[in-house]
């Protein structure tokens, strides 16, 4: 594992020790929305390529081109985002599992008052 990938799941375990202290949610649902996060991320990260590759050419190539490929295009742009986001991807998971634990922290207080 790299020096990287372990700041990283070190920032997560801390994120999600305080985060379980404030929200009180349990370590496993804390993981669910994470990875939820992570997810998003890929879709989103597949969307944003889906462009890219619908410009390129792939009728000339020696290996491109065919129904089949165009077919099965769009599986391979989201799995190819999907792998983004499970290397460390653009940010965006942060970002959506701070807002989703803020909303979570929001919707218990509510439960809270009712």
């Amino acid at each position: 594992m790299s020096a990287v990938a372990n700041v990283s799941a070190a920032q997560i375990a801390s994120a999600q020790n305080a985060a379980s202290t404030q929200s009180g949610l349990n370590a496993a649902e804390l993981e669910k929305i994470r990875k939820s996060a992570i997810e998003f991320e890929g879709m989103t990260i597949g969307e944003m390529l889906q462009p890219m590759f619908d410009t390129v050419d792939t009728a000339n190539g020696l290996f491109g081109g065919g129904a089949a490929e165009s077919q099965f295009r769009s599986l391979q742009v989201l799995e190819m985002g999907k792998q983004i986001a499970n290397s460390g991807g653009i940010g965006l998971a942060d970002s959506v599992y701070r807002q989703m634990l803020a909303m979570q922290e929001t919707a218990q207080q509510q439960k809270g008052q009712s």
